[in-house]
C-alpha cells in the first residue's frame, strides 16, 4: 500500500540492507560449530605407485571429483560421488619420487623424455603393472652412484608447484576448502611408517621433506618445527598404523631410546591427530588386543605389504593400533608424567585414483577394477561347476570403502578448520556422514540431554572431544553424547562410549552402550543395548527400513569413576548391518559372497577423546 512516507521508507530500507550483507561475513561464523566432511589423504598421478597403475588423474581432477564431478578411473569406468559434495579436501601425494614418473608425460616438465627414463613408465596399453616394491627397487638402481637429473630437485619442485596451484584455484572459502600437503612415506621393511602433512594455509616450503631426506619422522618434526618459527604451520596425520608392525607407538624413540618429556611434547605438537580408519583397514583396535569388545573386529586387514618378509597373519599388535596407543599414553603418564599418545581421531580415504568410493554398493579401487581383481568373485566364477574351493583370497579383499574425516569448526575455511585440527575437535567415519558430538564435564549437569539447547550447555559447564578435563573432582564428569544418521545410508543401532584406563599399572578398557534404538535400554549389568532385530537380505542386501534410529543421544557418567584415577573416553556409533562392498559384487554377479569375508558390517563413526586427567 502506498502512503506518504513510502519514498522515505523504501530508500531507508534498501539502505539497511546494504549495510546488513556488507556485515554478513563477520557473523557468518557459528559459536556452536558445524560438522564438515572431508578428505585429507587422495593421491593421483604423481604420486609413484598410482602412476604405475596407470593413473593419470590429476589434482585438479581430484578437487572436481569432491565437488561432485564426474572423474575417469584408468579402467575406463565413470567415476563420480555418490552423495553430496565434500566440504574440504587434500591432495597428499608422496614426496618420495614426487611427480618423477608422471613428468615423462608432460612436455613442460624438466628433463621430459629423458632417454634414461624410458623404464619408469609403463605401456599405456598393458594390464599389468609391476609391484610397488620393484617399482621402488628400478628407481633405486637408477639412484645408484648419484641421483639422475631427471629425478632431482627440479621434478619436484615443478610438481610441487602445480599441488600448489590447483589447491590454490580450487580453494572457495565458505563453500569448499583445499589444503595444500603431502604424503612422507617410510616404510621400512615395507612396514608403514606414512603421515600425511597438512598446511594450515598458503605459506608452505619451496619443496617437501621426505623418507630420502632421512628415515627418522622426528627429523620431520624438527623441520616442520623449524618452518613454524618461520610462521609457516603445520600438522602431520600417521595412518595405517594397523601395518607398522607395532612401530607406529613404540615406548622408545624411533631410534630405540627412551622416550622422554621433550619428545612426548614435541610429538603432540606436530601429530596431534592419527587416521583411525581408510581403505586399507581399520585402525582402531584388533580382537586379540580387545577381546572384550565384540565389535572390534571391523575392516581387519590379513596382510602386510611385503608378504614373505612380513608373515601373515599380522602378529604384532602391540604399537599398531589406536585403542592400545591411548593406553599406552595413559601408561606413561602414570609412570613418567608425560604422554606422546594424546591422540586426536581422523578418517580418511588413501585412494590413489583421485578419487574414493565412501559407500559399498558405489565401490571401486586402484589397479584393475574388477570383482575378480579385487577378491569378491572367484576367476570362472560363470562357469556352474566352478565353486570357491580352489581361490586364494587376495589383501585387497579386507580393504574398505575409504573413511572420512569430520571436523568441528565455526567456518568451512582452512583457518578454521585447522585449528580444529589443532585442538583434535574431529572425528572418522568409516564412509558414511554420520554426526558425531561429544562432551565430558565435571560441572556439566546430569540432564543436559534434556535441556533446551544441550550443546550450548556442554560448551558452557565441559570440554568437546579432544579436550583435557585436568582438575580432579569428587564428582564424576558426565559425557553428553549426540549422533544423527546420514540421510543417504543406514539407521543406527547403538551409540557406545569406550573407557581405558590405568589401574596398578595396568591398562583395561571397557565399552559402555550408552543409547538405543527402537526404545531399548542398556543393560545396567553387561553395558549392551539388545540386538534391535535389523536384518539384511543377503539375496539382494536391502535392509530393515522399520528398525534403527534418526538420532541418538544420552547424558551418562562413568559408574567406576575414581577421583584420582587417569582415563580416556571416546565415542563410537554403529549404524544397523548393512551389506559389505564385496557381498554387492557376489550378488551383483549372481554367486554365493566369498566365505572368507564377512558379508555384511556394520559402518560406524567414531570421536576423538576427552581425557579425565587430575
Amino acid at each position: 500500500m502506498y502512503n506518504s512516507m513510502t519514498p522515505v521508507f523504501l530508500p531507508r530500507l534498501y539502505l539497511c540492507a546494504i549495510i546488513l550483507f556488507t556485515w554478513l561475513p563477520a557473523f557468518a561464523a557459528t559459536p556452536e560449530r558445524n560438522a564438515y566432511f572431508g578428505d585429507t589423504h587422495v593421491h593421483t598421478l604423481f604420486s609413484f605407485d598410482a602412476f604405475n597403475m596407470n593413473v593419470r588423474s590429476t589434482p585438479e581432477d581430484a578437487y572436481r571429483y569432491a565437488k561432485g564431478e564426474t572423474i575417469p578411473h584408468p579402467s575406463g569406468a565413470q567415476l563420480r560421488l555418490d552423495g553430496p559434495p565434500l566440504d574440504f579436501l587434500m591432495v597428499s601425494d608422496h614426496a618420495k619420487f614426487l611427480g618423477v614418473f608422471a613428468a615423462q608425460l608432460d612436455s613442460e616438465a624438466p628433463f621430459f623424455g629423458h632417454p634414461d627414463a624410458r623404464g619408469l613408465v609403463p605401456d599405456p596399453d598393458s594390464k599389468e603393472w609391476k609391484s610397488i616394491g620393484q617399482i621402488i627397487r628400478d628407481a633405486r638402481n637408477l639412484v645408484r652412484g648419484g641421483t639422475p637429473e631427471f629425478m632431482g630437485e627440479r621434478v619436484w619442485k615443478y610438481t610441487w608447484e602445480r599441488i600448489i596451484e590447483a589447491a590454490e584455484r580450487h580453494n572457495n572459502p565458505g563453500t569448499f576448502t583445499t589444503f595444500i600437503g603431502y604424503e612422507y612415506t617410510l616404510s621400512p621393511g615395507s612396514r608403514h611408517l606414512h603421515r600425511n602433512v597438512v598446511f594450515q594455509g598458503s605459506d608452505v616450503p619451496q619443496r617437501p621433506f621426505s623418507s630420502d631426506d632421512s628415515d627418522n619422522p622426528e627429523d620431520l618434526w624438527d623441520w616442520m618445527e623449524t618452518l613454524r618459527a618461520e610462521g609457516i604451520e603445520s600438522l602431520a596425520i600417521p595412518h595405517n598404523m594397523n601395518q607398522s608392525d607395532g612401530l607406529a607407538f613404540q615406548t622408545t624413540t624411533f631410534d630405540g631410546q627412551p622416550i622422554d618429556r621433550d619428545y612426548a611434547e614435541k610429538r603432540m605438537r606436530n601429530e596431534p591427530l592419527a587416521e583411525i580408519t581408510q581403505q586399507k583397514g581399520t585402525s582402531e583396535t584388533h580382537p586379540l588386543l580387545s577381546p572384550n569388545d565384540e565389535w572390534a573386529n571391523f575392516q581387519i586387514v590379513q596382510y602386510y605389504l611385503d608378504r614373505e618378509n612380513n608373515k601373515d597373519p599380522i602378529s604384532n599388535f602391540r604399537g599398531g593400533y589406536y585403542r592400545d596407543a591411548l593406553l599406552t599414553g595413559l601408561q606413561m603418564q602414570d609412570s613418567d608424567g608425560f604422554n606422546p599418545y594424546q591422540l586426536g581421531a581422523i578418517g580418511a580415504s588413501d585412494t590413489h585414483v583421485a578419487a574414493a568410493p565412501f559407500t559399498e554398493s558405489n565401490f571401486f579401487t586402484s589397479g584393475t577394477n574388477t570383482p575378480v581383481a579385487r577378491g569378491s568373485v572367484y576367476p570362472d566364477y560363470e562357469n556352474p561347476e566352478s565353486s570357491w574351493d580352489d581361490f586364494f583370497t587376495p589383501r585387497q579383499a579386507t580393504h574398505g570403502s575409504g573413511g572420512l574425516a569430520g571436523v568441528w569448526a565455526e567456518e568451512n575455511n582452512r583457518s578454521s578448520l585447522f585449528a580444529s585440527m589443532r585442538r583434535r575437535e574431529t572425528f572418522a567415519t568409516s564412509g558414511p556422514r554420520i554426526r558425531v558430538r561429544f562432551f565430558g564435564g565435571s560441572e556439566l549437569p546430569q540432564d543436559v540431554a534434556t535441556t533446551a539447547d544441550p550443546v550450548a550447555v556442554s560448551y558452557t559447564h565441559g570440554v568437546p572431544m579432544g579436550g583435557t578435563l585436568e582438575a580432579p573432582s569428587p564428582n564424576p564428569p558426565t559425557f553428553f553424547l549426540w549422533a544423527a544418521r546420514d540421510p543417504n545410508s543406514g539407521w543406527l543401532q547403538r551409540a557406545q562410549i569406550i573407557k581405558g584406563w590405568v589401574e596398578d599399572g595396568k591398562a583395561k578398557e571397557m565399552v559402555f552402550d550408552v543409547a538405543c534404538s527402537d526404545g531399548i535400554k542398556p543393560d545396567p549389568t553387561t553395558h549392551r543395548c539388545a540386538d534391535n532385530g535389523a536384518s539384511v537380505d543377503l539375496a539382494n542386501c536391502s535392509i530393515s527400513r522399520d528398525k534403527g534410529a534418526v538420532e541418538l543421544q544420552a547424558a551418562w557418567t562413568d559408574p567406576d569413576h575414581q577421583p584420582n584415577q587417569q582415563a580416556f573416553y571416546y565415542a563410537r556409533v554403529l549404524e544397523n548391518p548393512s551389506c559389505r562392498w564385496s557381498t554387492w559384487d557376489a550378488i551383483r554377479l549372481g554367486i554365493k559372497p566369498n566365505p572368507d569375508l564377512q558379508p555384511i558390517h556394520q559402518e560406524r563413526a567414531w570421536s576423538s577423546p576427552i581425557w579425565y586427567q587430575p
